[in-house]
């Protein structure tokens, strides 16, 4: 099997056209009207979904991005089947996880903002793997520590500062990220 970082770019974009039909055929099917603009972006398949009319749009974003989440999994599924392969494709509906990172970058910057103000740890809501990523680059930009915690769907991230002593076997099984020296 191909490694990821070994796909070539025509291959990666086979993926984001295999998506493409599959989510006009889900649009066909639920009466929805959107065109599909598709890409390659950092070495991974993209495929967008956008609308004129954004009552409908809405609905497939869902609370939170569920419905986006889903669409994406039904994808990654569809792509796989046909080429056999796991995907790294995204989904993406009407921009939604453009100013979804900005809302999680904001989040983290206040975080960041709290632990440097106060000097104690600061926890996160639960949030999927996608939104802890986005949370663990921006607090080691910032040059503080983060790790996660707890069990899906309620792993959450803690941020703190970064000569704070950890208990590493409290966190045995956790993900962290740090500025290295």
């Amino acid at each position: 099997m191909v490694q990821d970082d070994e796909k070539t770019i025509e291959q990666l974009n086979e993926e984001a056209d295999i998506a493409a039909d599959y989510l006009e055929g889900l649009l066909d099917v639920a009466d929805y009207e959107g065109d599909i603009e598709m890409g390659v972006r950092n070495n991974r398949p993209m495929v967008q979904i956008v609308a004129d009319d954004d009552t409908d749009i809405k609905h497939l974003i869902g609370r939170n991005g569920e419905v986006v989440d889903a669409l994406q999994q039904l994808c990654r599924l569809a792509v796989q089947q046909q080429t056999g392969e796991r995907s790294h494709l995204i989904v993406d509906v009407d921009g939604f996880l453009k100013r979804r990172r900005q809302l999680l970058r904001d989040m983290a910057l206040d975080a960041v903002d709290d632990v440097r103000e106060t000097g104690e740890p600061v926890d996160l809501k639960p949030m999927n793997s996608f939104e802890r990523k986005i949370i663990h680059d921006v607090v080691r930009d910032e040059g503080l520590r983060s790790r996660s915690h707890g069990e899906e769907p309620k792993r959450y991230v803690t941020v703190y500062l970064k000569h704070e002593a950890v208990d590493d076997d409290e966190f045995e099984d956790d993900e962290e990220y740090a500025v290295e020296d």
